[in-house]
């Protein structure tokens, strides 16, 4: 693989973001530097994967503003939003990631094949090419995902629960990858259940109970009162609560 372009900045000001204009994300403001490796963890509910769907362009905002995302991002979905019942390859699944530069119709040269043949073999896919995703353990299908994102060469990566469910040997086949990426100067935002893996691995921590509870080094962040905090603020929450208007609006 290639090495992405050096990221840039990103930055969000006031970022108010819904779900059918019901709260999701309140107010955020921030930045993820260039380079840096940053666990998003809250309770569930909190907000994180549709802060990810935001910093991809998935999500309008619904108020304030992302500075420095656009054209840099590569996402990885949870495997639980993608439905692996459609007739899919594993190779034509990595090459899935050129979309954005491909499009639907144009021809796939048969180096990009050799470069999604080479990201399947970097995640020890090597010879599943022509096997269908549907016949995947969870593992394995995370692997082609992670192959995806390697044929991307994004400079920006999110990851939303990217070792859910995951046996212990592919867990860790993966976060070597994310230590490699980092390593090559790329942002990495990942949306984190295992607090342990957290304080071990991610330096930077964004703790989200829909409202930020703190966001900057994680041993500051993740201390027992924001846990705390956290747990309470969503036992609080009203299923029923109001509709978040725009400021602008009649």
């Amino acid at each position: 693989m290639s090495r992405a372009a050096a990221p840039a900045e990103i930055r969000v000001a006031d970022l108010t973001v819904s779900h059918h204009r019901r709260p999701a994300v309140h107010h955020l403001s921030g930045r993820f530097a260039p380079g840096s490796l940053t666990a998003v963890v809250g309770p569930n509910g909190a907000g994180k994967t549709t802060l990810l769907r935001a910093l991809a362009g998935l999500h309008r905002p619904d108020h304030g503003r992302i500075e420095g995302a656009a054209g840099q991002v590569a996402l990885l979905p949870q495997q639980a939003a993608l439905d692996r019942g459609f007739p899919l390859d594993c190779l034509d699944a990595v090459l899935f990631g050129l979309w954005g530069k491909t499009g639907g119709f144009r021809a796939i040269r048969p180096a990009a094949r050799e470069r999604a043949e080479a990201a399947l073999a970097a995640v020890g896919l090597q010879g599943f090419e022509r096997r269908p995703v549907g016949s995947l353990s969870a593992g394995q299908f995370q692997r082609v995902l992670f192959a995806r994102l390697l044929l991307q060469d994004a400079p920006v990566i999110l990851l939303d629960e990217p070792f859910n469910a995951l046996d212990a040997r592919t867990s860790a086949d993966l976060l070597t990858m994310v230590r490699r990426w980092h390593g090559e100067g790329r942002t990495i935002i990942a949306v984190l259940h295992d607090l342990e893996l957290v304080q071990r691995e991610f330096p930077e921590t964004l703790l989200l109970a829909r409202d930020c509870l703190g966001w900057g080094p994680t041993g500051q962040v993740l201390t027992a009162a924001n846990r705390l905090r956290a747990r309470m603020m969503a036992e609080a929450w009203d299923p029923d609560a109001g509709i978040c208007a725009r400021p602008d609006a009649a």
